[in-house]
């Protein structure tokens, strides 16, 4: 059965058993959430809806983005992603995962960000 693994360079820090999750963060200098819907498949993560909650430095909002509830909604057309780096540092707090209708931080399953380990890797990976 797939699952979702998180670590680095092929070494599985944590192992979890979802097949679809969001990822969701606070932009580090404007402060905006942003989330990305993504489908775990055998080819890799499969970005479907984003959202973000305006925009600012490095945010420009795609020109088929539609406002809903306070945020801007879009697609984007990208081949799957395995593995999908993530920057991962003290100084711009931490990712959110959610799943199952909650989110919490992804420090619950790989400890907290470290800037001796300014990285992380995401990819869709057979479970045991």
């Amino acid at each position: 059965m797939i699952g979702l693994c998180l670590g680095l360079a092929g070494v599985v820090w944590a192992q979890l058993p979802f097949t679809s999750f969001t990822l969701a963060w606070n932009h580090t200098v404007e402060k905006i959430r942003w989330e990305e819907d993504y489908r775990v498949t055998a080819q890799g993560l499969v970005l479907g809806e984003a959202r973000v909650r305006g925009n600012g430095a490095g945010m420009e909002i795609p020109e088929d983005a539609f406002l809903e509830n306070g945020s801007w909604h879009y697609r984007r057309q990208l081949s799957p992603l395995q593995p999908l780096k993530l920057g991962r540092t003290p100084q711009a707090g931490d990712y959110q995962l959610c799943f199952e209708g909650r989110c919490q931080a992804m420090s619950i399953w790989v400890g907290a960000p470290d800037a001796r380990q300014p990285g992380i890797e995401l990819w869709a990976c057979e479970r045991h």
